[in-house]
């Protein structure tokens, strides 16, 4: 089942003066994992309810394998819901919640028995059936909450922050364990996180959004390796967003204390172009200044973290602005780097984004 949003508004204040979700439009493709991605306040999880019919759109429309359920009642939709809370009934067994769908729509008896033990299968819990809500776990739960989703066979799944609730630990097992759910299930599923790593994992389209708006849509690789904007490009990877100009086939940058070892990866551009080059952390290398009678332009390390393999690393540029730094720890260490040490900062490659500027 194909989900499309058109023109999607909603408004709120005494004068609607408060906007929530402005114009966005996607289309979500069928059998696949589309992101609503963004950080809070973006508008994804109201964009989620209009497409739930839990809110009413102040203007646009939702379709649904091409029927129009804008103004079509929630119950009516073929939609399961699994909200961050889990929203488990507390008093109900496993196995009842999980049939909870089922018996409100009043399936015979021996339906509900099947597809309850079919469920508990496919979300590995068995054994687990006659247990309440609150003898599981935090990812156990969460689980039941998308097998009780599922049960009455919805055409769309939709996930509001699934694994918000759950440690860094679990999130990730919860993730994996997803990701091998849909590939059994192949339900068109709508998922809202703010967790990018989360967005790029298990998702075949990335909606952005950022202050009720569209940044970017497509696929993963588009929104990582052709930003849109800077926003995309610092939001998706923390990139470092750059100002400068080329000249006679080299990179010139605005800011002291940066170059570039690679040329214009565009050999028709005229001396004097402007650009701007999106930075991600791992592209930068720190070469440690020994000459300090002529450092001058030169950085400064401010902070240096140690996080398994990489050091993050915090520069501080001439003109006080502070660069992010992440660098292999067998690199920082064969240089010698420390807090406080005189650097300059190299970028190591360069390649065309989506609008006509430069991402590196």
């Amino acid at each position: 089942m194909t989900v499309k949003v058109t023109q999607l508004e909603k408004r709120y204040g005494a004068r609607r003066e408060v906007v929530g979700v402005n114009q966005v439009s996607f289309a979500a493709a069928e059998k696949g994992i589309t992101s609503l991605l963004g950080p809070s306040g973006s508008g994804k999880s109201t964009l989620l309810r209009m497409v739930a019919g839990l809110e009413v759109p102040d203007a646009g429309r939702v379709e649904i394998d091409g029927r129009d359920v804008t103004d079509v009642p929630v119950r009516e939709r073929e939609i399961g819901f699994v909200f961050q809370n889990y929203a488990l009934f507390g008093h109900m067994t496993v196995a009842e919640n999980i049939a909870f769908g089922l018996t409100v729509k009043k399936a015979p008896k021996s339906e509900i028995q099947d597809r309850v033990k079919e469920l508990l299968e496919l979300i590995q819990l068995p054994a687990y059936g006659a247990r309440l809500p609150s003898q599981l776990s935090g990812g156990q739960r969460q689980r039941v909450a998308l097998a009780r989703a599922l049960a009455p066979r919805p055409r769309v799944l939709l996930l509001d922050e699934p694994f918000g609730a759950l440690d860094a630990r679990v999130r990730i097992e919860l993730r994996d364990w997803l990701h091998a759910f849909h590939e059994e299930t192949k339900v068109t599923t709508l998922l809202v996180t703010h967790d990018q790593e989360e967005a790029l994992e298990l998702s075949e389209h990335v909606v952005l959004l950022n202050e009720g708006r569209v940044e970017q849509s497509g696929s993963p690789s588009d929104l990582y390796d052709a930003p849109a904007s800077a926003f995309v490009a610092s939001f998706l990877g923390g990139a470092e967003v750059l100002a400068g100009s080329f000249d006679g086939g080299r990179i010139n940058f605005d800011q002291q204390g940066i170059s570039s070892s690679v040329g214009s990866p565009n050999e028709t551009l005229r001396s004097g172009t402007k650009f701007e080059a999106f930075v991600r952390p791992h592209d930068f290398r720190l070469e440690k200044v020994h000459d300090l009678v002529n450092d001058r332009g030169a950085a400064a390390i401010t902070r240096a973290v140690r996080v398994g393999a990489y050091v993050k690393v915090t520069v501080r540029l001439a003109d006080g602005r502070d660069v992010f730094v992440q660098v292999p720890r067998h690199e920082y260490e064969a240089e010698g780097l420390d807090t406080g040490d005189r650097v300059l900062l190299d970028v190591r490659g360069i390649r065309m984004t989506a609008r006509s500027t430069y991402s590196i």
